[in-house]
């Protein structure tokens, strides 16, 4: 089967090969991939920024939707042909501090696909019974291949970060994450703002589209000023940043109330410099918020399965795998939202 493989660490050493397909082991099921999503965090892996977190050789990808193609042993209650979706944790330790407190997204020892073993951009994926949740009736596999990206947006809007209804919600950054995370926020009752910047001028208008109350642009509108006259000069309740720009953390930080609550979701990619003296001024909450875990999961199928979340207008361009480098220069682009690849012969 064809494969997207990082061959070394380092920018570039990415090609396609053919592996040989996989069988899963006892407690696993082998899942025939039918779209994967190309991350943000994948770019950076082609780019050669996230050296210390990879196992190379490794197929890449981690966002993903697919059939039940083969069960492992002692596998018994899911069938093939289900559709399904899978966490990216393939492995924790089950007995660390954060093992133990359910929050195994943080363990140490945590293997992932498409870093530590072989992922989803390919034919097939070997997935641990126990990540794997079967896709709601009316989601196609594109949109499930968004449930990823989903979980994380509902992890830093719903567990991290936390909104009451009404709180001004400002989300920096109008990517997959940005467009997911202002959903949620919707969903949760907050009124929400989306920033972006020149270029964005599409992505704005599926936020406005997808429900989103204000969608600005940072280059061209002075957020700082609306955001005060929507919060009687108060300032933003709730600040999540997706884009992993420093500038827009710094506006970030600037536009927070006091005492409000400031996450960060998107990756930088490298040491930046943040002002932060506003956070003992402001006393701003402040919080990361990494990958997802099953609670996310579970909340974020139903946000699909009710239709208070919509994932399938975020694709937005559709690739065969073999022609990856087209697709991640689209991405790189910011040419679309969700860029997808599907398997090749």
């Amino acid at each position: 089967m064809k494969a997207v493989v990082k061959t070394q660490a380092g920018a570039g050493n990415t090609e396609i090969q053919e592996r040989p397909e996989p069988s899963p082991k006892p407690g696993e099921v082998l899942v025939e991939v039918q779209v994967a999503g190309i991350c943000g965090s994948d770019i950076h892996i082609a780019q050669g920024e996230f050296n210390d977190w990879l196992r190379p050789p490794v197929i890449i990808g981690h966002e993903f939707s697919g059939v039940v193609a083969e069960l492992g042993a002692g596998v018994h209650d899911i069938g093939p042909g289900v559709r399904v979706t899978a966490e990216t944790s393939y492995s924790v330790c089950g007995h660390c501090l954060y093992c133990q407190s359910g929050n195994y997204n943080l363990c140490s020892q945590r293997q992932v696909l498409g870093y530590h073993v072989d992922g989803a951009f390919t034919r097939y994926v070997r997935v641990p019974r126990e990540r794997l949740y079967p896709l709601p009736a009316g989601v196609d596999f594109a949109a499930g291949a968004l449930t990823e990206p989903l979980s994380c947006a509902v992890h830093a809007v719903s567990e991290q970060t936390g909104i009451s209804a009404g709180d001004l919600v400002v989300v920096f950054g109008p990517g997959t994450i940005g467009l997911l995370t202002a959903q949620v926020a919707k969903a949760e009752g907050g009124r929400v703002m989306v920033v972006g910047t020149a270029g964005d001028e599409k992505r704005l208008a599926l936020a406005s589209s997808l429900g989103v109350d204000w969608a600005v642009r940072a280059d061209a509108d002075d957020v700082a000023a609306q955001v005060l006259e929507l919060s009687d000069g108060l300032g933003a309740d709730v600040v999540i940043e997706c884009s992993g720009a420093e500038t827009a953390a710094r506006m970030g930080l600037g536009v927070v109330r006091k005492r409000g609550k400031y996450t960060q979701m998107g990756i930088f990619g490298r040491t930046i410099t943040m002002p932060f003296d506003i956070l003992w001024q402001k006393e701003v909450q402040l919080q990361g918020s990494a990958s997802q875990k099953r609670s996310a999961w579970q909340r974020a199928l139903t946000l699909l399965r009710t239709g208070q979340v919509q994932t399938a207008p975020l694709v937005t361009h559709t690739f065969p795998i073999t022609e990856w480098e087209s697709a991640l220069a689209k991405a790189v682009a910011r040419d679309g939202v969700k860029i997808t690849l599907v398997p090749a012969d």
